[in-house]
C-alpha cells in the first residue's frame, strides 16, 4: 500500500513540476502564442503536443529557445518508447535516490532499458541535455548501442565530433539528427525544448510508420505460413541459372502455390540462383524469362562473382529486365561487408537502376570470439555498415534485407546443421534457456553439445526497427515454412503487430 501511495505521490509530483513536458488541452496545441507557424519546429511542436509526448510550459506557451534539462527528457524518453515504469527502493545513482521527484522511476526505467549507462555516479538530472547526449541516450534507446561504439573506425561525417563518434554518425545514419550546413554537429551544445522535440518526433514517426513490405522464400507449398495474406510477394526457389539455360525447376506443386500466393494478393516469383558460370553463355536472359512465363516474375541470385563478372552480371541484368517484359526482377545480392569477405562482382549502383528490388544477403558472423564460435545470422554491425554503404549509390526505396528465419547450429565449434522454427521451439518448451546478445542483435540456446543461433524475438523486434530508422523498409525472409509463430515469439507479430 505504501509503493502504491507512493508511487501515485510521483505522478501527481510529475503534474506539478514537469510544467515544460506534459500535454496541454486539446484546443490549444496550435495556441503557443510563442510558436510562429512558419518556424521550422511548429509543425513537429504540434504534433507532438497532440499525441501527448510533451507540454507547453503553460496553456498557452511552449517555451521556444529555453533549455530541456536531462531529467525531463528521460521523462519523455520512457513515455515515447512506451517503457513500464520501475521505481526501485535504491537509485542507480547518487543524486536519484529520492522516489517522490517526478523523474525518479524515469531514470530507473531509462537505466532498466539500456537508455542510460552506469558509466558516472551522478546523473545531473538538473543539467541541461546536450545534442550529443540525445543523440547517444536515443541510440542506446533503441537497443543500438552495443555496436555504437563498434563502429568507430567507419569515420563520421561532422568535423567537430570526437567522443562518442559512433553514437552521434548512428543517429545521423538513421535519421534522428542532423548536422550543421558547415560540416559540425555542435555536440556540447545546449538542445533548445523545440531542438529536443524535432529530434523525438523523428524517432516518433519511424516508429509508428506503416509495417514493412514483406516477401519470403518457399520451397513448396506445404507448411507455407499462414500468414500468407500478409505479404508483398513469395518467391518459389529451386530453379538454376546455368551457361546452357535454365535447369533443375522447382518441383510439381510450384502451381499450387503460385495459386495460393495470388489468391492473398501477393505475387508469385521464380527463384533461381547459379554461379558465374551463367554469365558464361549466350541467351541466358531469354532462358530466365521463358521459364518464368507463368510467373509475375523472377528473383535471381549469382553468387560469389569477382570483379571480372561486374559487366556481364550488370548486362544480364539489363537483358532480363526487358525480356520479362514488365515483370517484376529482384536481384539477391550480397552486402557490402566490413569484417568479411567483400565480392567485387556486384556494381551496386547499375543493378539498383535496373532491379525493381535487391535484396540484401548480409554475411553471418562466423567467427570466433574470446574462444566462442559464434554465427550469428545478420549481425546487427553488419547490417548498419551494409545499408550505409548502399545508400550511397542505391535508392533506399528499392532496397530489401533477407532475414534468416531458421537456425543455425554450432557443434564443436563450427557451423552445423539448420534449424527449424519448430525444432526451435521444441528445444525451448524442453527447457533450453535463450540469451540475447546485443552486439549481434541476436539469440541463442544451448542444448547437449550444440549452440543454436536465431532470429527470436529481441532479436527480430531490433533489427527489423534498426533496418527501417536506415531507410529500408522492405524485408525478405528466407524460408516462409519456418516462420516462428508460437507464444511467446511470434514473428508475424513483430512484423505486423498481429
Amino acid at each position: 500500500m505504501r509503493k502504491i501511495l507512493r508511487n501515485l505521490l510521483s505522478a501527481v509530483l510529475a503534474g506539478v513540476l514537469l510544467t515544460g513536458m506534459l500535454a496541454v488541452p486539446a484546443g490549444a496545441v496550435s495556441g503557443f502564442s510563442d510558436v510562429p507557424e512558419s518556424h521550422w519546429a511548429a509543425a513537429a511542436i504540434s504534433r507532438a503536443a497532440q499525441t501527448g509526448l510533451v507540454r507547453g510550459v503553460s496553456a498557452t506557451r511552449f517555451g521556444m529557445g529555453r533549455s530541456m534539462t536531462r531529467a525531463a527528457f528521460t521523462v519523455v524518453v520512457c513515455r515515447l518508447f512506451g517503457w513500464e515504469q520501475t521505481a526501485p527502493a535504491a537509485g542507480s545513482f547518487t543524486d536519484n535516490q529520492d522516489p517522490s521527484k517526478w523523474y525518479y522511476a524515469a531514470v530507473e526505467t531509462a537505466v532498466s532499458h539500456g537508455a542510460v549507462t552506469l558509466q558516472s555516479e551522478k546523473f545531473r538530472p538538473s543539467d541541461p541535455i546536450t545534442r550529443e547526449e540525445i543523440a547517444v541516450m536515443l541510440v542506446r534507446a533503441l537497443g543500438c548501442g552495443t555496436i555504437a561504439g563498434a563502429t568507430l573506425e567507419l569515420g563520421t561525417p561532422f568535423s567537430d565530433v570526437e567522443s562518442n563518434a559512433g553514437y552521434i554518425t548512428m543517429a545521423y545514419q538513421m535519421g534522428i539528427v542532423s548536422g550543421r550546413k558547415d560540416g559540425t554537429f555542435r555536440p556540447e551544445t545546449t538542445a533548445t525544448r523545440e531542438q529536443a522535440v524535432v529530434m523525438l518526433m523523428r524517432v516518433y514517426d519511424k516508429l509508428h510508420a506503416a509495417a514493412p513490405e514483406v516477401s519470403g522464400l518457399a520451397g513448396s507449398a506445404a507448411g507455407l505460413t499462414d500468414q500468407l495474406g500478409r505479404l508483398n510477394s513469395a518467391v518459389l526457389i529451386g530453379g538454376t541459372v546455368t551457361a546452357e539455360g535454365v535447369a533443375a525447376l522447382p518441383s510439381g506443386d510450384a502451381e499450387a502455390l503460385r495459386a495460393k500466393i495470388r489468391a492473398a494478393g501477393g505475387k508469385a516469383l521464380l527463384g533461381l540462383t547459379g554461379t558465374a558460370a551463367a554469365l558464361s553463355g549466350t541467351g541466358a536472359a531469354a532462358a530466365v524469362a521463358g521459364a518464368a512465363a507463368d510467373y509475375d516474375g523472377v528473383q535471381l541470385e549469382l553468387t560469389a562473382l569477382g570483379a571480372d563478372s561486374r559487366g556481364a552480371l550488370t548486362a544480364l541484368a539489363g537483358e532480363l529486365k526487358t525480356a520479362l517484359g514488365g515483370k517484376l526482377l529482384y536481384l539477391t545480392v550480397p552486402a557490402p561487408s566490413w569484417n568479411g569477405v567483400s565480392y567485387g562482382g556486384y556494381d551496386y549502383a547499375a543493378l539498383g537502376k535496373l532491379a525493381d528490388r535487391l535484396v540484401v544477403r548480409i554475411e553471418p558472423c562466423g567467427k570466433t570470439v574470446n574462444g566462442v564460435y559464434v554465427a550469428a545470422q545478420e549481425p546487427l554491425e553488419e547490417i548498419y555498415y551494409g545499408l550505409t554503404e548502399l545508400k550511397k549509390s542505391v535508392a533506399a526505396a528499392k532496397l530489401s534485407v533477407l532475414l534468416t528465419t531458421t537456425g543455425t547450429a554450432v557443434t564443436s565449434g563450427q557451423a552445423g546443421g539448420v534449424r527449424s522454427a519448430a525444432q526451435i521451439e521444441a528445444l525451448l518448451k524442453g527447457g533450453a534457456v535463450s540469451r540475447y546478445v546485443g552486439r549481434y542483435a541476436g539469440d541463442y540456446l544451448v542444448s547437449g553439445n550444440d549452440t543454436v543461433w536465431y532470429l527470436g524475438q529481441d532479436a527480430a523486434t531490433v533489427k527489423i526497427r534498426f533496418i527501417r530508422f536506415l531507410g529500408v523498409s522492405a524485408v525478405c525472409l528466407s524460408d516462409l515454412t519456418s516462420v516462428a509463430d508460437w507464444d511467446g515469439y511470434s514473428l508475424p507479430a513483430v512484423l505486423w503487430g498481429a
